[in-house]
């Protein structure tokens, strides 16, 4: 009997071939068939993709309830087994204490993997922007088809066309009305070449054209946040002003967002473990108090290698006081965490973490990108070579600080627009709306001065 349960486990309906029922076999064995079969499908692409795939709520919620039900066909299968010897009565205590067993494995198992499933379900519906008033940590939403006085935002023509998309870092704390979108990056990708550009855009940017015509006089950290406040100029909310607001300085059009609480950052970091950076030169930050578990004043860091926790990567991303260093160089190591991420996610080993990591995200990341295009980025994003990435901050050559006299002693810098446009051209060639065949070289990228 124990031989026919061991059999039953492996598939159901083989322990009942094996006592001779071979009818009842083929109940239990057959329905199994194609849920494997989908299984292989769902894992053809390799184990990354499958998890990209799960991300969409309703496949998740899928893959969950196949899993519950599967479970139960095997454990009604051992329950068969059992049943045509006649009973736990008339089994030996080790047959029923094997037949036990492998119940108690099946169920173990199957709450497991169901657990990934719910996990991945819970954190889609987070992440992914449904529209809902709650759908992004900034105000402001993507619009719909029928919002009034805006069209839609643009999606890539193809499958083939340049993808964009607005990173944005959102930093709040207790002494702020409203949270600012001190991090802003915009990472383009051409799926046909691979080429990648992170530009960012330091949150003191002001006095730029707006695309609906008109200065914007305060800082573009706050630009998110004004446009919530003016519906009735901007009735589609911040997110999606500020993506076409980032678009139109750029020259390109942004399809998508993604905005991260870097408060949350901590959180997803602390999930991972550490992430691994080389850092270009010494840290030297005396006044750093963002530590939130009791360290002392201070953020330092020499130049090298390092894995950072998840306290150091926040300091990391956001010290900006030391020797040499400003904003223009706090955006540089910004896109340099956001690789550090990617790599960190792809390691194996993290698999047993998942759920941990799962839930870290879906409290800190939104995101309107369409989940059906998340295993192509996966695909993608294994052609992008990060030593190639060109990665830009449009501090100086590409921005000026006026005098303090002339702006009421408020620090601001003001885009050198000649120069940003021309830095479009050549970032993404025919794609840029300020790309011409004769188009003169811009100053060589820098992360600061």
């Amino acid at each position: 009997m124990a031989l026919a349960a061991l059999l039953s486990f492996a598939w159901p309906g083989l322990g009942q071939w094996f006592q001779g029922r071979r009818r009842l076999a083929k109940v239990y064995a057959l329905p199994v068939i194609p849920v494997v079969a989908l299984g292989l499908v769902l894992l053809s692409g390799g184990l990354e993709s499958a998890a990209l795939r799960l991300f969409d709520p309703t496949l998740a919620l899928a893959a969950l309830a196949v899993v519950v039900l599967v479970g139960a066909w095997r454990l009604a299968s051992l329950g068969h087994v059992v049943a045509a010897v006649g009973g736990p009565r008339r089994i030996r205590r080790l047959d029923l204490l094997v037949v036990v067993l492998l119940g108690v494995l099946v169920v173990e198992t199957h709450a497991i993997v169901g657990n990934f499933a719910w996990s991945f379900y819970r954190a889609g519906t987070a992440i992914f922007d449904s529209g809902g008033p709650d759908a992004t940590f900034a105000p402001g939403l993507t619009p719909g088809p029928t919002t009034p006085g805006f069209s839609p935002l643009p999606t890539p023509a193809t499958a083939a066309s340049r993808i964009n998309v607005l990173l944005i870092g959102i930093d709040s704390s207790s002494t702020r009305t409203h949270a600012l979108d001190d991090t802003l990056i915009v990472a383009s990708v051409d799926p046909v070449s691979g080429a990648t550009a992170m530009v960012s855009f330091p949150r003191d940017i002001s006095q730029f054209p707006m695309f609906d015509g008109g200065t914007y006089d305060g800082k573009i950290n706050s630009f998110s946040n004004w446009a919530s406040d003016h519906p009735e100029r901007y009735p589609e909310g911040g997110v999606p002003t500020l993506m076409r607001e980032v678009g139109f300085l750029l020259g390109i059009p942004i399809h998508y967002y993604a905005s991260v609480n870097l408060e949350g950052f901590v959180k997803v970091v602390d999930a991972l473990g550490y992430v691994t950076v080389n850092n270009p030169r010494d840290i030297a930050d005396p006044v750093y108090g963002g530590w939130t578990d009791g360290r002392p004043i201070g953020f330092f860091l020499s130049a090298g290698i390092h894995k950072l926790d998840a306290q150091e990567a926040l300091a990391y991303a956001r010290s900006r006081k030391g020797a040499g260093d400003s904003d223009f160089t706090r955006a540089a190591r910004q896109q340099q965490l956001l690789s550090a991420v990617r790599a960190r996610v792809a390691d194996p080993t993290l698999l047993p973490k998942l759920p941990a990591i799962l839930a870290a995200v879906a409290e800190t990341l939104r995101t309107n990108f369409p989940p059906d295009r998340l295993s192509e980025m996966l695909v993608l994003s294994r052609r992008i070579d990060d030593a190639a990435t060109r990665r830009v901050v449009l501090g100086p050559p590409y921005s000026v600080h006026p005098r303090t006299d002339t702006t009421g002693g408020i620090y601001i810098l003001r885009l050198r627009l000649d120069r940003v446009h021309r830095l479009s051209a050549q970032l993404y060639g025919q794609d840029s709306a300020y790309w011409s065949p004769g188009a003169s070289p811009v100053p060589s990228p820098s992360p600061g001065p």
